[in-house]
């Protein structure tokens, strides 16, 4: 027999960021088996954590309390291999608690120890199934890695800085808190209609592995300033503002002089009216990234760094039928015959009103002028790859006049990939032997 001690009601026990007095901690213990009698959705997370952070017997809960909260928690897990060792965790504390009570039952005893048995035997299928894909990752062949080399003229910024930030920028965004970790291992017997109740909110995106990859793992491309782009010429950003005339399949560069629209190029008055839906006008602000490192972007002599920056990339902006590009000086040299590149918006572009135009890279295009080409093969270590450019296209959400994409956001994403030239794709039926 165990001896317990009595707790005064009196005492008080820490509860998150409140106390909790033994008699209040044995009324939650009676609110939490009401609600797994009630089979609540919200029982496990909230038996979870009071049990993980709480000593149940400074509390004063007897064994056969325990006995109960462990039992009733280790079965609202669901069946689902990667909540396994928490519910092996609950089971074995549960055999533990039973050895405590006052009448320990053989029968019971001997059905624990057959969950235990079978629990641990099902988390050791899911965790070789995965040790299987790790020992085929880690194969050598699979460790050849393919060599992607680019060149930027902002090389500290692009390849480390931006990918630092980007990395910040979707942890915070999609952090999962401690609370939501706990509920994300429970699917409720009964579902409610239950909005306001966060305790079972379980579709959190920062929870979902492939939604989390297809932001942490591509190649990020981000700006060091803030771009506005807006179909009115309201309020543009202090660094520059540049206009065009963008329509489908058509785009050229205007400017504004003496109330008319103009010729980027010679000054010729151009027949567009003030408040043509095709009118867009492109802003940017001074540099607001510290950390830009080296800079060997040729930028506007008469303007600072802070200015002629942001100023250069306006410059070298262009339109490509309703698109705004803006050229990054970003070259890429890959080997075309092992991968593709796939570029497109950022995931969370949209949520700035923004689209980004998708391009699949898969080889060098005759789209250059004579020089890139004889460059190509000047270096030993060009051989075999191809080239090309990234940069960033950006369209206005049909139905958004203005977009406003702060400084050191993801913009576009590069995803390294294979196309259809380098899969096989095959029927599982046609690999069955002796079907007919």
């Amino acid at each position: 027999m165990r001896t317990r001690h009595t707790i005064l009601a009196t005492a008080v026990i820490n509860w998150g960021p409140t106390v909790m007095t033994e008699k209040e901690a044995r009324a939650h213990y009676n609110y939490l088996m009401t609600l797994c009698i009630r089979r609540e959705e919200a029982f496990g997370p909230l038996a979870m954590a009071f049990i993980r952070d709480h000593d149940l017997d400074t509390l004063g809960l007897t064994p056969e309390e325990q006995l109960n909260l462990f039992i009733a928690t280790a079965e609202s897990f669901p069946a689902e291999p990667r909540r396994y060792p928490h519910k092996l965790e609950y089971l074995q504390k549960a055999r533990e608690a039973l050895l405590l009570t006052n009448d320990p039952s053989s029968n019971l005893a001997r059905h624990l120890d057959q969950e235990i048995q079978k629990t641990a035997a099902e988390l050791e299928i899911y965790n070789e199934a995965f040790k299987k894909t790790a020992r085929s990752t880690a194969s050598p062949q699979a460790l050849d890695k393919h060599r992607v080399i680019f060149e930027t003229d902002l090389p500290d910024y692009f390849l480390s800085v931006a990918q630092k930030r980007a990395a910040a920028y979707y942890r915070e965004k999609y952090s999962v808190s401690e609370e939501a970790k706990v509920g994300l291992n429970f699917k409720g017997p009964t579902r409610r209609f239950e909005p306001e109740n966060t305790i079972v909110h379980k579709d959190i995106p920062g929870a979902c592995a492939p939604f989390m990859s297809a932001r942490m793992t591509p190649f990020h491309l981000m700006l060091p300033f803030d771009i506005k782009i807006s179909r009115k010429p309201d309020d543009p950003l202090e660094a520059g503002v540049r206009l065009w005339y963008a329509a489908e399949g058509y785009s050229f560069p205007l400017k504004y002089e003496r109330g008319r629209f103009c010729s980027w190029y010679d000054g010729q008055v151009a027949d567009v009216e003030v408040g043509d839906p095709h009118l867009i006008y492109v802003s940017v602000s001074p540099v607001k990234e510290q950390e830009l490192g080296v800079v060997q972007r040729p930028l506007p002599p008469d303007l600072p760094l802070e200015l002629g920056l942001p100023r250069s990339f306006l410059n070298g902006a262009d339109a490509l039928g309703p698109y705004v590009q803006f050229g990054c000086n970003f070259k890429v040299w890959f080997d075309a015959s092992a991968l593709s590149l796939l570029t497109q918006g950022a995931p969370d572009l949209h949520q700035y009103g923004l689209e980004g135009g998708a391009g699949l890279i898969t080889r060098t295009y005759a789209s250059e002028e004579l020089p890139a080409y004889v460059q190509a093969s000047a270096e030993p270590w060009q051989a075999g790859l191809s080239f090309n450019y990234i940069n960033i296209h950006l369209l206005l959400h049909s139905g958004v006049d203005t977009a406003f994409v702060p400084f050191n956001t993801p913009i576009f994403s590069v995803y390294f990939v294979h196309d259809s030239q380098h899969v096989e794709i095959q029927d599982r039926r046609a690999l069955e032997v002796g079907t007919g």
